[in-house]
């Protein structure tokens, strides 16, 4: 599996979540366009994009080259979402979260959980 990292914050603590939480997968850290287009291009399975508010800076790329049926904004301030509904969006076929970057430590985990109860 391979990770793509981008949006606008913490991108390394990101990607050291990422291989924290998932030793096996192959994470590359890029600009929005450029984790964007490995996704589009299908060069990398999921996308995972931080900024002050979980949504513009994370996944404005995002959801412009790969559609709203495929991005979720997992928090934002004051609110992140729980296990059961990443869960859910995931199975729905989200491929791309934005999230604010202070909650990577709890949502990074939450994510890839749910990508390995759907992918077993």
């Amino acid at each position: 599996m391979k990770f793509v990292v981008g949006g606008q914050m913490d991108k390394k603590i990101i990607a050291e979540l990422l291989r924290k939480y998932s030793p096996q997968s192959e994470v590359g850290v890029m600009s929005d366009i450029e984790a964007t287009m490995a996704m589009k291009n299908k060069e990398a399975d999921y996308y995972f994009g931080s900024c002050a508010t979980g949504a513009g800076g994370a996944l404005g790329i995002a959801t412009g080259l790969l559609g709203r049926e495929k991005c979720i904004t997992v928090s934002m301030a004051g609110k992140v979402l729980g296990q059961e509904e990443i869960n859910a969006e995931v199975r729905a076929g989200k491929v791309a979260f934005g999230f604010v970057n202070y909650d990577a430590e709890k949502v990074v985990p939450a994510i890839i959980k749910a990508i390995t109860e759907k992918d077993s």
